[in-house]
């Protein structure tokens, strides 16, 4: 009776799996390192918090994973993970607002001249926020993630006419914004 312990060996259909499932865990590692900064940078972009927008990103990465094999189009996994980031970043928002309703009071800013996310934001970034999420989505993607309107509108999943007419009117809604200030 031999007691040796070799490697298992599969069947063929389940070497090829393995193989499908490293070259996902490659392609995934790979898209990962290529774009988590970038995606990190959206997503506070629209959060406005950086702790908030790593989790963000590591949640769709997360969803990417287990939808990975699932996925129509591999080579669109970029495209949905961003459009992934930009819910999560929807949903915090949401989660926000609830909060804000439901909070009996805000509390006093910490003593001491401690930074806060608001005392850091720019005069852009104020505006930005106070733009209309769709308006502020596309913005970000179009002039900060340096997207073209194909890549927008398949992000976004609308049409590319509605990104541009978006565009248009959210760049002059920050342009009015900055005529309002300068009075």
């Amino acid at each position: 009776m031999d007691c040796s312990v070799s490697g298992t060996v599969g069947s063929p259909g389940e070497l090829r799996g393995a193989e499908r499932a490293d070259g996902a865990s490659a392609a995934l590692t790979d898209l990962f390192l290529g774009h988590h900064l970038e995606l990190v940078r959206l997503a506070l972009l629209m959060t406005g918090d950086l702790a908030t927008a790593e989790d963000v990103v590591q949640d769709a990465f997360e969803r990417l994973h287990r939808r990975w094999p699932n996925l129509e189009r591999q080579d669109s996994s970029l495209a949905y993970v961003r459009s992934s980031v930009l819910n999560g970043c929807r949903s915090v928002y949401r989660r926000a607002l609830v909060a804000r309703r439901h909070a009996p009071g805000l509390a006093e800013p910490p003593a001491g001249g401690a930074d806060t996310a608001a005392d850091e934001r720019s005069d852009l970034m104020a505006a930005l926020s106070r733009l209309p999420r769709r308006q502020r989505e596309v913005l970000v993607l179009r002039y900060y993630a340096d997207l073209n309107v194909d890549e927008i509108a398949a992000t976004l999943q609308i049409g590319p006419s509605a990104v541009r007419s978006t565009a248009t009117r959210g760049i002059a809604a920050l342009a009015r914004a900055f005529q309002e200030a300068d009075r």
